[in-house]
C-alpha cells in the first residue's frame, strides 16, 4: 500500500499543493490532474522518493520511503515526462539498461517484443527516432515490469498516436487487473476509470 500524508510542496514564493493525502491499495488507479505547471510532476517524485516535500510524507506499506530508499526503488517504476534515452545507444540497448538498473533481467526476445508491441525499431540509433517513437521506446518496459507492483507515470500520452495510447491503457488496465498500483498525472481527460486528485483545487 501507498500512503501519503499531508503533503505540501513550493517552488520560490509559490506554493504548488499542500494537505495531499490518500492511500492507494493493490488494484487501485489514481489520476493525479492539473493544468501545466500545477505541480503534478512534483508530485509523482515526491511520491517516488527524488524529491522531498516540504512537510508531510509517503510511506510504503507502513515504513517511510526514506526509510526503505533502494527497497523502495525496486518496488516501482517511474517514467517520467521526458524520453530518457542515450541518442548513441539503440532503442533495444537503452531498454536493455533501464531494466537492468531496474533489477529486471529480460531476454533479448522480450526487449524486442516490447518495443515491437509499440511499433519502435529495436535497432536504430534513438537519435534517430521521432518523438513518438522515443517516448514509446520509454513506455515499452511497463510489458517488462509486470513483477512490478507500483507504477508512476507522468503524463504517459503525450506524443502518442491513438493506437500507442490505447496500448498503454490496455497495460494499465492488466496491471491493476492483476493487483498491481497506477498514479498517473495528465492536464487531459482520461477515459479510464479511477480515483482522482485535482490539484488545481488545492492552491492557496
Amino acid at each position: 500500500m501507498l500512503h501519503a500524508a499531508h503533503l505540501e510542496c513550493t517552488r520560490g514564493r509559490r506554493r504548488l499543493f499542500k494537505e495531499i493525502s490518500f492511500e492507494l491499495k493493490a488494484g487501485e488507479l489514481l489520476r493525479i490532474a492539473g493544468a501545466n505547471g500545477s505541480g503534478k510532476t512534483s508530485l509523482l517524485r515526491i511520491l517516488c522518493g527524488l524529491l522531498t516535500p516540504d512537510s508531510g510524507e509517503v510511506s510504503w506499506r507502513t515504513e517511510r520511503i526514506g526509510v526503505l530508499k533502494e527497497e523502495y526503488a525496486k518496488q516501482l517504476v517511474y517514467l517520467g515526462h521526458a524520453a530518457a534515452l542515450k541518442d548513441d545507444l539503440t532503442a533495444a540497448e537503452n531498454l536493455s539498461f533501464a531494466c537492468v538498473f531496474a533489477g529486471l533481467q529480460p531476454g533479448a526476445s522480450a526487449i524486442d517484443g516490447a518495443l515491437a508491441r509499440f511499433g519502435v525499431p529495436e535497432k536504430i540509433f534513438s537519435r534517430s527516432l521521432s518523438q513518438g517513437q522515443r517516448r514509446r521506446a520509454v513506455l515499452a518496459r511497463l510489458l517488462l515490469s509486470e513483477s512490478v507492483p507500483l507504477w508512476l507515470l507522468d503524463e504517459p500520452f503525450t506524443a502518442l498516436d491513438a493506437a500507442a495510447a490505447r496500448t498503454v491503457e490496455e497495460l494499465i488496465a492488466a496491471h491493476t487487473g492483476r493487483g498491481g498500483m497506477v498514479v498517473y498525472t495528465t492536464h487531459q481527460e482520461s477515459r479510464m476509470q479511477g480515483r482522482v486528485i485535482n490539484l488545481d483545487a488545492t492552491h492557496a
